[in-house]
């Protein structure tokens, strides 16, 4: 186990810090740094999980060569990067990626193949899961007939929002749309596939696209990790039943027993949690990618 990354510092270029990454703008490239932090419920915790950021990374690189389709990877190689991050190895290894920069497509395209969350939320409420029609009498966490498209906002800070696919296409156009959706679909159908030869359930997860100058459309951001994902252990999936996910549930779980009000800064995250964080995401690594 390494020493844990919260915050890294390459003096000289500007930095975007997102809740889990750190992103350099280099121009017409990114480099972005998978640290260790992990968030809960809108906040940043105080303590890191050790090693996430490298586990992501890697299931990310998985994902991206599985899936041969166009994406913004340069390279992972810390030799490859310019001088002032390549004499970082030892904070960046594992854990950066040099990407090209793209336009982002300012919707999260988000594929549901179970209906869990907030879509299982709103279909017990109305029927429907991001205003599209389901058939009656779907019990939780149910396998839906065929997966389906729900994008919602990209927020900078809080929730992003669910929308509708129609919203969606005045946002960006109905061309567009329509070749985002179709894009998503096959990356879902192609991954969960994958996964349930490796005894996981791909519930749902969300993709980021970006546009290069020429139009090319490319696939960015991490792709199909349990931070952007629901993965669920099949032998323990029973429709009707929220099962255990390969995600931070341990942390959510403490969060809420632990008195935290979830208005104010969060407490330190207990030893045992954090470890049984990492072992998840470590075991989602392994079984997956190998």
């Amino acid at each position: 186990m390494s020493v844990p990354l919260l915050e890294s510092h390459i003096p000289g270029y500007p930095c975007r810090r997102g809740k889990v990454r750190d992103v350099y703008d280099l121009g017409d490239q990114l480099l972005i740094v998978a640290t260790d932090r992990i968030s809960a419920f809108d906040w940043v915790l105080p303590t890191p999980i050790p090693d996430k950021g490298r586990i992501l990374t890697r299931m990310t690189l998985f994902w991206l060569k599985f899936l041969d389709i166009p994406n913004h990877l340069v390279s992972a190689d810390v030799a490859a990067f310019p001088k002032d991050f390549s004499k970082h190895a030892e904070i960046l290894e594992g854990r950066t990626m040099l990407v090209r920069k793209t336009q982002v497509v300012p919707i999260e395209c988000v594929v549901r193949g179970y209906l869990a969350g907030s879509g299982w939320k709103e279909y017990q409420r109305q029927g429907t899961v991001c205003g599209q029609k389901l058939a009656a009498g779907l019990v939780e966490c149910q396998q839906l007939p065929a997966p389906i498209f729900t994008p919602s906002t990209k927020a900078e800070s809080g929730h992003d929002e669910n929308i509708s696919f129609e919203q969606m296409a005045q946002e960006v156009g109905r061309g567009p749309a329509e070749d985002l959706r179709r894009r998503s679909l096959d990356v879902y159908n192609r991954a969960a596939a994958h996964a349930r030869t490796k005894g996981i359930v791909l519930a749902d997860t969300k993709f980021e696209w970006g546009r290069l100058p020429s139009g090319e459309v490319l696939l960015i951001d991490e792709v199909l990790t349990p931070d952007s994902s629901r993965f669920w252990p099949l032998d323990q999936y029973r429709p009707g039943a929220n099962p255990p996910s390969f995600d931070k549930q341990f942390v959510r779980d403490w969060l809420d027993r632990s008195g935290w009000d979830k208005n104010s800064p969060p407490p330190p995250l207990p030893a045992d949690v954090v470890e049984k964080t990492r072992a998840k995401y470590l075991e989602a690594l392994q079984r997956l990618s190998t």
